[in-house]
């Protein structure tokens, strides 16, 4: 038996406290999903509101059987919410990372959310970043824990454990798929496969930290340069007059193309976000990430054209304005997350042209403290123009109309 796992049979028993600090999207399924495997789960948010919500064991974000996770986890005594760390045996950092101006990543969440950690780390703590984070941010944490707390070098494991969910998802795919762990050194990252291994069911995959880090970033920009050519197909078609859904259709009867579906643009928190941590560090060679990043932000912009030019061109014809519905906020199909939303975008913009009778519909939020929402049968039975912005299901139950101009970005209609 070499060293390495010595070490770990000698300490798997103490990974049973886990303090995750962030309780967002990603932070909140995390802890859920941990304490559900009997671990002591302390689970930290800056908002009060976000910490007395869980405790009363409910949730303060929609996603699929999250709410009845959280319920057994806190009933149970396995989860609890916090507005501060405490003590324990490991440490997950899920936190945001947003960014300056010029698309340049901001590790200040981390930073802070390592700070606010540091008191209470002890000789044999696991820390494990788990936040989309630049190429090198792990290392930059071990040297600002190691600056702080200089007793701890060699005593304590630190890694980085990026996620790779689908929102409506989350629950399933964060127990179900595999993870790429990278540790600053090869302890670390056995002690993190260890901890892993007790609520993951996929595959753990090993390598070292910067490897890991890249990988998110990797992962994220081949999905959008994958959209990117989907999207720039469906602006060439529409100037040939060739119906882009049909095309891609036939496209993919090769053996060897698969080609995605365009939409209005790309958002969440993920693929519109990770391709600038490339950019921004490697940006003489990033060139077609870069290129993509712009083709799909374009996109929406393009959107909003088309649909200004709709108006226009039915002012002219009818003598009168238009009533247009705009259908769908979230930045995907049947979730309620609006982050980097490019029907968020095109919706604020479209409002700026001050429309009398503009709707605006997401049937997956009650209220938004910017968009008045209509139901959306009363803005279909009601609207002249029509705009699919996101294919939820309740569109595609919608049965397409000779008597309304139908801007269809996200396929409601296609062949």
């Amino acid at each position: 038996m070499c060293n390495i796992e010595r070490y770990l049979l000698q300490t798997d028993l103490e990974m049973d406290k886990i303090i995750c600090i962030g309780l967002g999207y990603i932070g909140l399924p995390t802890a859920t999903i941990a304490a559900g495997k009997g671990l002591n789960v302390i689970g930290v948010d800056i908002n009060e509101r976000v910490v007395d919500t869980i405790n009363s064991g409910n949730i303060h974000i929609i996603e699929p059987g999250l709410k009845e996770s959280v319920q057994k986890a806190v009933a149970a005594g396995n989860l609890r919410a916090s507005t501060k760390p405490e003590q324990g045996d490991v440490y997950l950092i899920v936190v945001p990372t947003p960014f300056r101006g010029n698309h340049e990543p901001d590790i200040t969440y981390v930073e802070a959310a390592t700070r606010s950690v540091l008191p209470f780390l002890k000789k044999g703590s696991l820390f494990v970043i788990e936040s989309t984070s630049p190429v090198g941010t792990t290392e930059k944490m071990q040297q600002l824990i190691y600056a702080e707390r200089p007793e701890l070098k060699g005593q304590i494991y630190i890694a980085y454990c990026p996620e790779r969910v689908l929102p409506g998802n989350i629950i399933y795919e964060l127990e179900h798929n595999d993870r790429v762990i990278g540790g600053i050194d090869d302890v670390s990252t056995e002690k993190a496969m260890a901890f892993y291994a007790k609520f993951v069911k996929g595959t753990l995959h090993k390598t070292n930290a910067r490897t890991a880090e890249m990988c998110k970033l990797t992962e994220n920009s081949s999905r959008d340069t994958q959209i990117a050519f989907a999207n720039e197909l469906s602006i060439i078609c529409d100037k040939a007059g060739i119906d882009v859904w049909e095309l891609i259709e036939l496209a993919n009867k090769h053996p060897r193309v698969d080609i995605l579906q365009p939409g209005c643009g790309v958002g969440g928190h993920c693929i519109a976000v990770d391709p600038y941590f490339l950019t921004s560090d490697f940006p003489a060679e990033s060139q077609l990430i870069a290129k993509s990043r712009e083709v799909n932000n374009y996109k929406s912009a393009w959107c909003v054209e088309k649909i200004r030019n709709a108006v226009l061109e039915y002012e002219m014809k009818h003598t009168k304005k238009p009533i247009v519905a705009l259908m769908g906020l979230a930045f995907k199909p049947n979730i309620d997350d609006l982050r980097e939303s490019p029907a968020k975008y095109i919706a604020q913009n479209i409002m700026q042209f001050e429309m009398d009778g503009l709707q605006i519909v997401e049937p997956n939020i009650k209220a938004h403290h910017i968009f008045k929402l209509t139901d959306y049968k009363v803005a279909y039975e009601q609207a002249d123009i029509v705009v699919f912005l996101v294919a939820h299901n309740e569109f595609k139950a919608l049965t397409q109309r000779a008597d309304k101009v139908i801007l269809d970005f996200c396929g409601i209609f296609k062949r």
